[in-house]
């Protein structure tokens, strides 16, 4: 049986494309100094796998990921590490599985950093191999040495320079919880000494108003549920905050802001390998585009929210043109995990989806053990070396993205680095269709789910079956479930019972990843 295929696969990696997949050599083999690639991450915030319209999607037009998807290759069987924004960004950046740490759920915005300074990152993998490295967007893996201590009105003595980006513009959280500030190279970006900072996750500053109290006052967004704390631009947030001044961002003009640092950092070192993590704050909630977005899709802001990323995509393609480096630059677009709807504001999501549907025909969203929770959009392309307008169903992990990338620019890794991290670097680029072995995947409430070809595992868990508020199908269930996928994608049938001997070795699977943790 496929799920029982453990041994690692060593890709072939360069060599002539035929028919979409390239007829590789032997033996891995990084490029050398002039061959190495610019890489851009491009990460999505919340988007769904049927959210794009090369994916199927209804009501929204996305021309420039449909660009990049038919000068590439688009995959059908990518999954993120975890159903929440957190947990999968630690584990793409470090190559290390979130669940195996108790301190990766999602963040508040004025968490400590979850990735230390003493963890080897992609960010150095990239430098060591002699790489510019930069993020830029949204952050949500904590600043600072200590949750709740920071002085926001001075430099942070520890930030992304601490892990490996030598230039960061990014967003502490998230867009709904405060600071509502950037943060550029450890200081807030645009400081107002007039109105210095406060944070607080633990109680409000006097005198200051809130979402709960001064509903009146929210003239951009009002809340559904929850984000109901400080108002910054007519928008309820998570936390409370007081300050900030000319430094608080506007939420219509996030996109426009990250997008125009992204392509600065692109033309200013367009003339040396660089590495860039770029990540949107687009579809996350509060959702309020730019007013050149906004009113123009049927699904209102959710769908505008989707078309104001796809411009953000083509504003990063156009400056690759543009500095004539696309040709050899690899470009990775994906979303850190599935959709959510309604996820604390009054934006009509749910009311004007018009027949389209977020997740594909995939069951459950962000937050559920479902295969929506995890199954995201990916799309590759590097026209140096890879054909476009391919589909490939090869199953993928973002685990795998570290060390695959690290073998395609010759990094040497530390020992103990990127542990949950191997080498697919064939699958990445089309030259080697062999799936991985198995994936695990984490919900919300760090349920782990165990994800092979063809079947879908799901251990027993007790909680909710529906969060009431999103809707969303959770994927709780005393009993262990087990879906037969390629029979039935949408998880519908539990097989568990029927299929004892699958379920001991899904377990089996388990276990020995567990095992791996208190071994360490």
């Amino acid at each position: 049986m496929r799920y029982l295929r453990y041994s690692l696969v060593v890709p072939a990696v360069l060599g002539t494309v035929v028919g979409g997949y390239a007829k590789g050599t032997k033996k891995d083999k990084a490029v050398n100094e002039r061959e190495k690639p610019n890489v851009v991450i491009i990460l999505a915030d919340d988007l769904g796998y049927g959210d794009l319209e090369c994916y199927g999607a209804k009501n929204v037009q996305t021309p420039n990921v449909n660009r990049l998807a038919s000068a590439g290759i688009r995959f059908t069987n990518t999954h993120a590490v975890a159903a929440t924004s957190t947990p999968s960004r630690y584990s793409l950046l470090t190559g290390e599985y979130a669940w195996r740490r108790p301190d990766t759920n999602i963040a508040t915005g004025d968490a400590g950093m979850i990735i230390r300074p003493g963890q080897y990152t992609m960010a150095d993998m990239f430098k060591s191999a002699g790489y510019t490295t930069a993020a830029v967007g949204k952050w949500h893996l904590g600043l600072g040495d200590e949750t709740g201590a920071q002085d926001w009105n001075a430099p942070l003595p520890q930030a992304l320079g601490d892990i490996g980006f030598d230039y960061h513009y990014i967003m502490a959280a998230t867009a709904d919880r405060v600071p509502c500030v950037f943060i550029e190279n450890g200081q807030v970006a645009n400081y107002d000494a007039s109105a210095p900072i406060e944070v607080s996750y633990k109680q409000n500053f006097p005198g200051e108003p809130t979402g709960r109290d001064n509903p009146e006052l929210l003239y951009n967004l009002r809340s559904s549920h929850g984000h109901d704390m400080s108002i910054v631009n007519g928008i309820g947030r998570i936390g409370f905050m007081r300050g900030g001044g000319k430094a608080l961002w506007k939420d219509e003009n996030i996109a426009d802001s990250i997008t125009a640092h992204a392509v600065d950092f692109i033309r200013q070192h367009a003339g040396e390998p660089f590495f860039m993590y770029f990540a949107t704050n687009d579809v996350h909630v509060p959702r309020f585009p730019h007013e050149r977005f906004r009113g123009k899709n049927i699904m209102g802001l959710r769908g505008d929210a989707i078309v104001q990323f796809d411009w953000s995509v083509g504003a990063i393609l156009d400056a690759l043109d543009e500095a004539g480096i696309a040709d050899n630059t690899l470009v990775i677009l994906t979303s850190d995990n599935g959709p959510v709807v309604d996820d604390g504001y009054r934006d009509e999501a749910f009311e004007r989806l018009n027949g389209h549907s977020p997740a594909g025909a995939l069951r459950g969203n962000k937050y559920s053990a479902f295969e929506g929770g995890t199954r995201v959009p990916a799309i590759v392309r590097w026209s140096k070396q890879v054909r476009g307008g391919c589909v490939n169903d090869v199953l993928m992990s973002h685990i795998d993205l570290m060390a695959s990338l690290g073998a395609l620019v010759g990094a040497r890794m530390p020992r103990g680095a990127a542990p949950d991290s191997r080498n697919h670097l064939g699958a990445l680029l089309g030259t080697d269709t062999t799936d991985r072995a198995y994936v695990l995947e984490m919900a919300a409430n760090r349920v782990i789910s165990v994800r092979t070809k063809d079947w879908k595992y799901i251990e027993g868990s007790d909680g909710a079956k529906v969060q009431q508020q999103t809707r969303i199908e959770l994927g709780n269930d005393p009993k262990p479930q087990l879906y037969h996928l390629s029979d039935e994608p949408d998880e519908r049938t539990n097989l568990a019972e029927k299929q004892p001997a699958i379920v001991f070795e899904m377990q089996d699977i388990l276990r020995r990843e567990r095992k791996k943790t208190t071994s360490r």
